[in-house]
């Protein structure tokens, strides 16, 4: 089906699933259940699994695949940002333009980035990307603040020049992000019993166009230009020695990475238009290396898989506190109950980084491929169970000789 074979559509039909129920699956507590703090599906949050699920895409198809490690991918989830919200500014509130232009613009901006940097490999090239990115930071943060707005962040304004839409609503408001008037917004919900779930319009728009990307991604896995950039990774010098030249192949998987990295920025200018130059800072860039690595560098469904987890992570323990937990241990006797929320404290809230942390290094220790290699792990001992089983049943049905 679409030119991919049995197993990756079945992987391509396991995502889609995932991602159009994720409003089921990320809501399994009752609203008023005292479980429902590990509920995740709100719109917000959900369109963020899928936005740096697309931006974790691209940037395996560049580090998975050739085995080049970008510290400096933040510059064009930046880019992108900013080229929606001007064009929010400058022409239609409708989406569809401003994601155009956000990848077009991240594109060619990775050209550059590219063609300067992949003149050297290694960690010569990280720390041109990471020095390129932080000199982007820096423009956006004070040299170009006509363009960018400085610390402030570029947003939109009521003196809006639009050419295709209005400035202002009827009541005076700044007009909202939409999709040929569906407004991103706008949200659906629906109350099953104790349980309420929230179906919102950027979310869905976001989750098909991760689809897309997804199915992009596995096209290009499966192509000889994807045999091509594994063979880089393998072992480039004996590949230059066969006559080809490796730095074309590592341009293109540099900008179409880079292309991911915009659409993703674009995305989240549509569903929030605000562009600031926090987005393009090395935190940024250092968060979806770790997506790429804790879900399984070099396979399809990794980078989403850690996107998810580290977004949810950070949503689930930034937002518990100590009154969180003091309901949670009230069974315990006072002196015990403070002692272990006393332990746990910091662990949560502003804390949240050190227990991601902690997750961090035990998948590393314990599943150096990532999160798939600990599903690959599961399944094989399921397969072994099974077939253990099989042979049990046919030993015993076999007379003895």
């Amino acid at each position: 089906m679409l030119g991919l074979n049995k197993k990756d559509t079945t992987l391509l039909i396991i995502v889609a699933a995932l991602t159009l129920l994720a409003p089921f699956i990320l809501n399994p507590f009752p609203t008023e259940s005292g479980l429902a703090q590990f509920n995740a599906g709100y719109p917000d949050l959900m369109q963020r699994f899928v936005i740096f699920g697309i931006f974790a895409i691209g940037f395996n198809i560049l580090f998975g695949l050739t085995g080049y490690l970008s510290f400096g991918h933040a510059a064009f989830l930046g880019v992108g940002s900013y080229s929606a919200v001007w064009m929010f500014k400058l022409l239609s509130m409708n989406v569809i333009p401003a994601i155009i232009l956000a990848v077009i613009i991240s594109g060619l901006f990775a050209v550059l980035i590219g063609y300067v940097s992949l003149r050297r490999s290694g960690i010569y090239f990280s720390i041109l990307t990471l020095a390129f990115a932080q000199m982007s930071f820096n423009l956006a943060y004070s040299v170009l603040t006509p363009i960018t707005n400085g610390e402030t962040g570029l947003q939109l304004t009521l003196e809006d020049p639009r050419v295709l839409g209005q400035s202002a609503t009827a009541d005076g408001s700044i007009p909202v992000t939409n999709l040929f008037g569906a407004e991103m917004r706008s949200t659906y919900e629906m109350a099953v019993g104790p349980w309420a779930f929230q179906f919102n319009m950027g979310y869905y728009l976001c989750a098909i166009i991760m689809l897309v990307s997804f199915y992009l991604a596995i096209r290009i896995f499966r192509s000889p230009f994807g045999m091509m950039l594994r063979a880089i990774k393998s072992n480039q010098t004996r590949m230059s020695y066969t006559g080809l030249n490796p730095r074309p192949y590592t341009l293109a998987a540099f900008v179409i990475s880079g292309m991911y990295a915009g659409l993703a920025g674009g995305l989240m200018a549509s569903m929030d238009p605000l562009a600031g130059a926090e987005r393009m800072q090395w935190t940024a860039s250092g968060e979806v290396v770790l997506m790429t690595i804790l879900g399984g560098a070099g396979t399809l469904i990794g980078p989403v898989l850690g996107a998810g987890f580290i977004k949810y992570f950070e949503n689930i323990f930034s937002k518990i506190n100590d009154n969180i937990l003091h309901g949670w241990f009230a069974f315990m006797p006072d002196g015990l109950e403070d002692f272990v929320v006393t332990i746990l404290h910091p662990f949560i809230g502003k804390g949240w980084h050190l227990t991601l942390g902690i997750l961090f290094m035990l998948v590393v220790i314990f599943l150096p491929g990532g999160l798939v290699e600990g599903g690959q792990r599961i399944a094989r001992l399921f397969r072994g169970k099974k077939s253990d089983d099989k042979s049990d049943e046919a030993t015993q049905s076999t007379p003895a000789e």
